[in-house]
């Protein structure tokens, strides 16, 4: 552990006093812009040192981009899911920890969005627009599926009380609330909103990961929390409750993945251009002139622009999907277009990531260029879950017509 991380241990969220407004797509894109020209400086050292960014995660809390996509309805913009996928491409491609940090506040917003009641919108919504963070505590550790949960939900003689422990929780020791999914005393999937200050939550930064270094992606323990009704989703209703949850969060992942490929490709230009030397044999004085160089580089460039432009195609498909009720059709027809970009974006990442180090030649490998840390992450991120089962789910919807199962990996 790093001296900044000793200094910070214990550290927890502060509150939540108020936020900037953000009133259209343009000005979350200056936001964006400003607050990763911040992020940028710091990120290798971060990555280095495992410097977790909690100044920056105030920032960001600060430029109100926490809330774009709050309804209107509510007190939000309610911004386009294009600009979504735009903010969190530009983030991720200056520091792709943080900027994956806020992945699950957005994925929950969207299942509160479709499965919340108006108490329960009116609440947390409120909440958001103020300023104040979701995180995430994610599926439970062991060999079972991912989708096993063993954390419980119990009503008691003092009201209802949450306990279990939970893995792969990124944002949650940032947040001001942390949502789970547990088991209610019918056997039914909720998801459970927990306070971070809350008796029994005890948020623990064991995350030891080569890549995606700084996300606090650890475990968090909910010890027999007290909880009120207002804070558990039925979570079991989406089964036949057709909505949009699962596409925006695989949305989010994509556009994560995005922005570490163009990271990857802009630091690899820049190597070529300022500190690659030519290969022997090519008989030039730059290494930016070799035509081995210079096509890679034109392949990497397309294959990018291509897989953004099927990100915001599906980004474009859900805005249109969002505007009308939500069918099983569309909804299948969602996450279809998500897991299409899906497989491109992972593609890029790994292959961008790469490559960066056969175009930049031996000297790229110095630690003090901290260049692995692109692979590091693309690595890493894109196993949050596989694109081989991206690809079955596309051949079994163009061949078969089946539906996608839904859930947030979907």
């Amino acid at each position: 552990m790093s001296k900044s991380n000793i200094n910070d241990a214990g550290r927890r969220p502060a509150p939540a006093v108020s936020a900037a407004r953000i009133d259209n797509d343009a000005q979350a894109i200056t936001a964006a812009t400003a607050l990763a020209d911040k992020l940028r400086p710091q990120a290798l050292l971060r990555d280095r040192e495992r410097i977790l960014p909690w100044d920056e995660i105030e920032a960001y809390s600060e430029t109100g981009l926490g809330a774009i996509t709050v309804p209107k309805a509510y007190g939000g913009p309610e911004l386009s899911f294009v600009t979504l996928v735009r903010v969190f491409e530009i983030l991720c491609a200056a520091d792709p920890s943080a900027g994956q940090i806020p992945q699950n506040h957005f994925g929950v917003l969207a299942l509160l969005h479709d499965l919340g009641s108006e108490e329960q919108k009116r609440c947390f919504y409120a909440d958001i627009l103020r300023g104040e963070r979701i995180g995430n505590a994610g599926p439970e550790r062991g060999r079972n599926a991912i989708s096993h949960v063993t954390t419980r939900i119990t009503a008691t003689a003092d009201g209802l009380r949450l306990t279990g422990r939970r893995f792969y929780s990124t944002g949650a020791l940032f947040a001001h609330w942390i949502p789970t999914r547990a088991i209610d005393d019918e056997g039914r999937a909720v998801q459970v909103w927990a306070r971070f200050d809350a008796p029994g939550v005890s948020v623990i930064d064991d995350w030891s990961s080569f890549g995606q270094r700084t996300t606090a992606s650890g475990t968090v323990e909910f010890d027999n929390v007290p909880v009120e009704p207002v804070q558990v989703l039925p979570v079991w209703q989406a089964a036949d409750r057709p909505g949009l949850w699962g596409p925006i969060s695989q949305l989010i992942q994509a556009a994560i993945d995005s922005g570490i490929a163009r990271a990857a490709i802009d630091d690899a230009i820049a190597f070529v251009r300022d500190r690659a030397r030519p290969w022997m044999d090519s008989g030039l004085e730059r290494a930016a002139d070799d035509p081995t160089i210079l096509h890679e580089i034109g392949r990497l460039e397309t294959d990018y622009q291509a897989a953004q432009a099927l990100l915001h195609h599906a980004a474009s498909v859900l805005d249109e999907l969002s505007a009308v009720a939500v069918t099983a059709e569309t909804s299948a027809k969602a996450s279809v277009a998500v897991a299409e970009a899906k497989i491109l974006t992972t593609e890029i990442a790994l292959d961008a990531s790469e490559t960066l180090f056969d175009l930049a030649g031996s000297s790229s490998t110095r630690a003090a260029h901290g260049l692995d840390r692109h692979w590091r992450n693309a690595r890493v991120h894109t196993l949050h879950d596989p694109v081989r089962w991206k690809y079955h789910l596309l051949g079994n919807y163009y061949l078969n017509g089946a539906h996608p199962a839904r859930h947030q990996w979907n």
